[in-house]
Formats: structure tokens, C-alpha cells, sequence
């Protein structure tokens, strides 16, 4: 991965191979991000796979072929201490559809270029919110002056 950062700004270059949710939550470890959103992303994918809630648990479509990683969107918190890391993506396929979703995993084909907008001073938690069945995003408050 190579990075460059101004401020609480950090565009990051994926390379091939890398997992996508792995090296994002390997990077907010290694910089002490607890808060962060991810407003854009584009690049390849390989063996992408997208979930779609339906209320009760995912539904999985993978995608074995490259894809074109259109869009990418989402937040970076924290989980039980561990980074969490939330992403939904827009995949261009051969045929030139699309194809979106929670993404559940992925294998960088080519690159990814990512931009992440961190939070210096706050940090997000992902709890357990029973009433969805799902973790979901809480803005927490302040943690330095």
C-alpha cells in the first residue's frame, strides 16, 4: 500500500493482491484512526462478493471475474476495540452493468485508489444495535481537547 496524507486526509493506492477490508483495517491499526469516513474509491477488484440485507442476514453474490470498482463509500470505527471497517460498492462488470452492495470481501486486481477522511478527534464505535440485527455506526464524542 503506499499513502500520502495532509491533514486528516489520506489517499491511499492499493496494490494487487491485497484484501481490500483487511489492508483498510490494517492501515486505520497501524495509524491510529478510530474515526474516519471513506468517500470515494475506484479501481479493480477480483473475487469481490456484495451483500444485500434483507432484514435478517446478508444475501452473497460473488463475482469470480475482475470488476471495475466504480464507487466506494463508507466508515471506518471501531469494534471491540478493532478497527471496523464499512464499505459499499458499485461494481462495472465485462458487460458494462453494475452490480452494488455491502461489500463483504474482495481481492485488489490492478489497484485501488482510496481516499479516507479521518477524525482526529473523535472516535466512532460499531455496537450491536438489536433491533436491526446488525452492528451500526455510533458518533461518539469527543476524545482529545
Amino acid at each position: 500500500m503506499q499513502e500520502v496524507r495532509s491533514e486528516s486526509r489520506y489517499m491511499l493506492r492499493l496494490e494487487t493482491g491485497e484484501e481490500l477490508l483487511d489492508a483498510l483495517g490494517a492501515f486505520a491499526r497501524r495509524t491510529g484512526i478510530r474515526a474516519a469516513a471513506v468517500p470515494m474509491g475506484i479501481g479493480q477488484l477480483r473475487g469481490a462478493s456484495l451483500g444485500f440485507w434483507n432484514g435478517r442476514s446478508y444475501e452473497e453474490k460473488r463475482i469470480d471475474d475482475p470488476v471495475e470498482l466504480v464507487a466506494l463509500s463508507g466508515s471506518i470505527a471501531e469494534s471491540e476495540g478493532t478497527p471496523s471497517v464499512h464499505l459499499h460498492a458499485a461494481l462495472g462488470t465485462a458487460d458494462h452493468s453494475t452490480v452494488s452492495g455491502h461489500v463483504l470481501g474482495g481481492t485488489v486486481g490492478l489497484l485501488a485508489e482510496i481516499l479516507v477522511e479521518s477524525f482526529p478527534s473523535v472516535a466512532f464505535a460499531r455496537p450491536m444495535d438489536e433491533r436491526v440485527g446488525l452492528k451500526t455506526l455510533q458518533l461518539g464524542p469527543s476524545i482529545r481537547p
